[in-house]
C-alpha cells in the first residue's frame, strides 16, 4: 500500500508520483508536496510573537482584555487552550472568569 496522501482536490485515494508532482487519476490534479506544507504551516494560529499555538498549551494574555463582565488582567495564565476557527480562534477557561474565546494575536505560548 502506498504512504502517498489522498487527492486535496477530490480525496480521490489513488495518487502517484510523477516527477517532483503528485497526481490524482480521478480528477486529473496535479499538486506538489512541498506546496502542501507550505500552505499547512501557513494556516497554523500564532501567537503575538509568531510562535505556532497548538490544543493543550498554555499562554500568558498580554494585556488587559475588556468584557461585559470584567476584565483579564494582563499577565494571566491559561492552561490547556483549544485551537479553533473563527474571529476568536483560542477556546479556553480562565480561573475566577470560565470559558472564554481569545484572539491569538492577545497571546504569547507560556
Amino acid at each position: 500500500m502506498s504512504d502517498l496522501p489522498n487527492c486535496p482536490q477530490c480525496d480521490g485515494e489513488y495518487t502517484y508520483e510523477d516527477g517532483p508532482l503528485l497526481v490524482c487519476p480521478t480528477c486529473a490534479h496535479e499538486w506538489s508536496p512541498a506546496d502542501e506544507a507550505a500552505a499547512a504551516e501557513e494556516e497554523a494560529t500564532r501567537d503575538a510573537n509568531g510562535n505556532v499555538l497548538e490544543n493543550g498549551d498554555s499562554v500568558i494574555v498580554i494585556k488587559d482584555l475588556k468584557f461585559n463582565g470584567g476584565v483579564v488582567k494582563g499577565g494571566t495564565k491559561v492552561k490547556n487552550i483549544r485551537i479553533v476557527d473563527g474571529d476568536h480562534d483560542i477556546d479556553c477557561k480562565i480561573d475566577g472568569i470560565g470559558a472564554m474565546s481569545l484572539k491569538s494575536e492577545f497571546v504569547k505560548k507560556a
